[in-house]
């Protein structure tokens, strides 16, 4: 199975969101998925786009790594390290972004190491197994 690698970099002004989120749902608009994990593509992308805008990059762009393959997509946001300016309105957005990124999303994990700080997230398509135990 083969992984195609997208990038996507947008300025970081929230009026870009919609571009971000248009552009998650076309790259995956050609697999046979259901309506609502074509609609949880567009939020997540969406909103790692928000969430990212509301670090500040020093460069004033956002990039949006995607990985697509047949059974999922990943998206990885790099945040730059010590950009976050924390204001009262930008944490309030984050913390619903979060919210909203871990239910939308099968996988939502922050981290950092030398180059900075991450946002990563996955989404699955097709059958989820649950252990029955």
């Amino acid at each position: 199975m083969s992984t195609d690698h997208i990038t996507l970099t947008v300025p970081a002004k929230d009026e870009y969101a919609k571009t971000a989120r248009m552009t998650a749902a076309a790259l995956v608009s050609h697999m046979d998925i259901p309506y609502d994990d074509l609609d949880d593509v567009k939020t997540a992308t969406e909103e790692a786009f928000i969430y990212a805008c509301d670090a500040e990059p020093a460069s004033g762009e956002v990039t949006l790594h995607l990985y697509i393959d047949d059974e999922s997509l990943r998206i990885e946001v790099p945040i730059a390290p010590g950009s976050r300016t924390w204001s009262e309105d930008a944490d309030r957005r984050s913390a619903l972004a979060t919210f909203i990124l871990q239910g939308v999303c099968d996988t939502y994990e922050m981290s950092s190491d030398e180059s900075g700080a991450w946002l990563r997230l996955s989404k699955r398509f097709g059958p989820v197994s649950v252990d029955a135990g």
